[in-house]
């Protein structure tokens, strides 16, 4: 009879051990989940900042290109301006000069 009890006693151990397991085993893969999760928001998140610092540079670098440009257009219309007033300026003592033989 003490070999069946013992029986009984050996199997209600082993559920009682496949319990605990079941139970560990449930804590832990939710630790990993968390864990995984966790770890995911991170990547996400440095992700995102350089996401962010890259489009701040190329906003600069962009920027700064574009006020190159301008400022190179700017030089170049400002030359093309004081050309024309100086032929302007050259036309209007030729053309003076004629209107005052025209007049003596």
């Amino acid at each position: 009879m003490t070999t069946i009890s013992e029986a009984i006693t050996t199997i209600k151990n082993a559920e009682n051990d496949a319990d605990k397991l079941i139970k560990d085993t449930e804590k832990q893969s939710s630790e990993l989940i968390e864990e995984a999760e966790s770890k995911s928001d991170m990547v996400i998140e440095k992700a995102k900042e350089e996401a962010q610092l890259e489009s701040e540079k190329i906003i600069f670098e962009s920027d700064t290109k574009v006020q190159k440009e301008a400022y190179q257009i700017s030089n170049k219309t400002t030359e093309k301006i004081e050309l024309m007033k100086k032929k302007a300026a050259d036309k209007i003592e030729d053309g003076a000069e004629v209107i005052v033989k025209k007049i003596l």
